[in-house]
């Protein structure tokens, strides 16, 4: 096994809606948001983690796969393979080979499909939209209430105040693609574009049921854009 190549695709992400990435443990401030976001913790402004995309892309692929019955809703290890034959477990082996077998896999296990093969960077906002943003004093961030009705009396209850990132928002987008079998390479890359598609059909960050989330894919080369707009899931 010998790393051949780096396939590196890049773009850009466009909100469609509002993106919400929450911050986990931030204090909650007197006056401030119940829920706030995720940012750069030296500019203060909104990110996407490349482990929010790899993580929601990989759920997606291993929805699509129909796998889940194997792993009871865990995520894929390398020892389900046993479990699969055929077209399943070559689609199990993609999905391991492109995003990991975890922690918990034996060493032979790892050895078997080698190291992760996919590497999402941290998604910055563009230097044009910034720019724009500057010029324009367009907001970064704007908080939007929420609440849920009382059935009965139909009013409004428990208000709550939600940090997200605007729509129209574009961040950077990159993801590398090692390649340690030439063979390989347009398995794992049409696997790899098809959990983005997946991704964009579906919603990034958290309330996506609510509307939140939906992104829409721009890459700067020209051939995979082609690709990925041809592409089907289903």
């Amino acid at each position: 096994m010998k790393l051949t190549a780096i396939r590196e695709i890049k773009g850009e992400i466009v909100l469609k809606s509002g993106l919400r990435i929450g911050a986990g443990d931030m204090e909650m401030q007197i006056g401030g948001t119940d829920n706030p976001i995720i940012k750069h913790p030296h500019t203060q402004e909104p990110y996407i983690p490349g482990s929010s995309i790899k993580g929601k892309v990989r759920s997606l692929l291993e929805m699509k796969s129909g796998l889940m019955i194997h792993t009871n809703g865990e995520p894929l290890q390398p020892k389900d393979l046993d479990k699969l034959s055929g077209d399943d477990q070559k689609e199990a082996e993609k999905i391991l080979k492109l995003f990991g077998s975890g922690g918990s896999a034996e060493p032979e296990e790892k050895a078997r499909l080698g190291p992760t093969r996919v590497s999402f960077a941290d998604c910055a906002l563009t230097d044009k939209w910034l720019e724009k943003a500057r010029e324009q004093r367009l907001a970064l961030i704007e908080v939007k209430s929420e609440n849920r009705i009382d059935r009965i009396r139909g009013t409004a209850r428990d208000p709550r105040f939600m940090e997200r990132v605007p729509a129209g928002t574009k961040f950077e987008f990159g993801v590398s693609l090692k390649i340690l079998d030439p063979n390989e390479e347009k398995d794992l890359l049409d696997c790899l574009l098809l959990g983005l598609k997946l991704l964009e059909m579906d919603a990034l960050g958290g309330s996506g049921s609510r509307g939140y989330g939906r992104i829409e894919f721009n890459f700067t080369d020209k051939a995979v854009q082609e690709k990925f707009k041809e592409l089907n899931p289903f």
